[in-house]
């Protein structure tokens, strides 16, 4: 662990209970504030995202849902952050995108909005990952927000975001929650509240069959709805791998729970076997500069290239013979169908939640065990030296593709919303 991760717990450790407790207090208050009936008004839906200028599967995913939706209601994208002076996935056509806190350079801030600054929140949940990245300035603007939006729809895309519109949003606006990493991923005082207040959602929608069943034991006789919508294939650039480059691809950003030094140890056996072979892993992240030193601690060279973010992950990807996923946990896996989408057979890790539900072990890729760094590394090598297998794994992983794509999981959303009456 980095000495900043270690500071990070040492904080939270020490501070996390008191800041949770001032958090369900400044929930209280507020939902004095916000929770009047909302007035008359065209219906309208909003999707709340931390921040949509930037990179990454939710983002992705809610973008693609927002531009379907679009087709049929009148779309809002609230980014509660800006850092980006153009968004790095482009904004589909339709949908607006309004923004709580821009911290461009370029962005001109008001002297309340820099004492804000240095405030920290009270609305982000403490043991949400946003936190971090909230103020007193973000808390101040999402207030603001709620107060404006009259009858429609919100869907919120992570727990600290959901947590605020089961208590915040006004009547008569609809909620719908969306829970994109697993039930079992939240820290513990963060599912505490969870299980205490998610039950005031509309709907909270999920990503696989086990969420689907916990959280429906857990919101169980709550009115709240628990419905199982996988994400959507969004559109990717590029063509369909020949699967003929000696080449294995990785995506994801750089954090402990993608586990790519799982991946790159790993590599270490697989490349004495194979060493024509290359890793190729895209995207960016804090951990960067470790799994660098750890490339160069094992003596790996140019066998291991951490490609950085790309905004032509499809054709990267079909430039690969090979997709693997060392991720240490899921809420979903979007990444193994979108390679599968562009003819990769997939190796990942059986971690959970997601992986399971969307590999047919030994029909489309290959599952292996949680953690194995050594039955990884086998698997890859088998799988480099059987080019008929990769091609029937391909062959089988383009069919499954199909059912995620957009017109498909579009629908259920649909179906849903009217049945929610919106």
């Amino acid at each position: 662990m980095s000495a900043e991760g270690g500071r990070e717990r040492l904080r939270r450790r020490l501070l996390g209970p008191v800041a949770t407790a001032a958090h369900r207090i400044a929930m209280s208050i507020a939902a004095r504030v916000t929770r009047r009936a909302g007035e008359t008004g065209t219906p309208k839906v909003w999707l709340l995202l931390e921040h949509a200028y930037g990179m990454g599967g939710t983002i992705r995913t809610t973008l693609n849902l927002a531009g379907h939706l679009a087709k049929h209601h009148d779309v809002e994208v609230v980014s509660v952050l800006r850092s980006r002076e153009e968004p790095f996935l482009e904004i589909p056509p339709g949908v607006s995108v309004s923004v709580l806190d821009d911290r461009r350079r370029s962005a001109p801030r008001t002297r309340l909005q820099r004492v804000l600054d240095r405030v920290p929140s009270l609305l982000t949940h403490p043991y949400d990952y946003a936190y971090p990245r909230a103020s007193g300035w973000t808390d101040l603007a999402l207030l603001r927000k709620l107060r404006e939006m009259r009858s429609g729809v919100l869907i919120t895309t992570r727990p600290g975001f959901n947590l605020i519109a089961a208590r915040l949003a006004p009547e008569g606006v609809v909620t719908v929650g969306q829970e994109h990493l697993n039930f079992h991923a939240h820290r513990p005082l963060l599912a505490a509240d969870v299980r205490r207040h998610y039950r005031r959602l509309d709907a909270l929608s999920v990503l696989t069959v086990e969420d689907e069943r916990d959280y429906g034991r857990l919101l169980t006789p709550a009115r709240t709805r628990v419905v199982r919508i996988p994400n959507a294939l969004p559109p990717l650039d590029g063509g369909v791998s020949s699967l003929d480059a000696p080449v294995v691809a990785a995506a994801g950003r750089l954090t402990g729970q993608k586990g790519f030094d799982m991946l790159i140890r790993a590599w270490a056996d697989v490349v004495r076997e194979h060493p024509d072979w290359e890793l190729r892993i895209y995207g960016k992240g804090p951990k960067r500069a470790e799994l660098e030193a750890l490339v160069q601690l094992l003596h790996l060279g140019e066998s291991v290239r951490l490609m950085g973010a790309t905004r032509t992950l499809g054709s990267e990807l079909a430039e690969a013979s090979m997709f693997v996923l060392s991720s240490r946990f899921e809420g979903f896996g979007m990444v193994i169908v979108e390679a599968m989408s562009k003819g990769l057979p997939v190796i990942s890790f059986d971690c959970p939640r997601g992986p399971a539900e969307l590999i047919h072990n030994g029909v489309d890729g290959v599952l292996v065990p949680a953690e194995d760094v050594a039955a990884l590394a086998r698997a890859i090598s088998a799988l480099m030296g059987d080019p008929d297998r990769r091609a029937r794994y391909a062959e089988a992983g383009l069919e499954k593709a199909r059912a995620f794509g957009l017109d498909a999981v579009g629908a259920r959303w649909d179906a849903l919303l009217e049945e929610l009456g919106s």
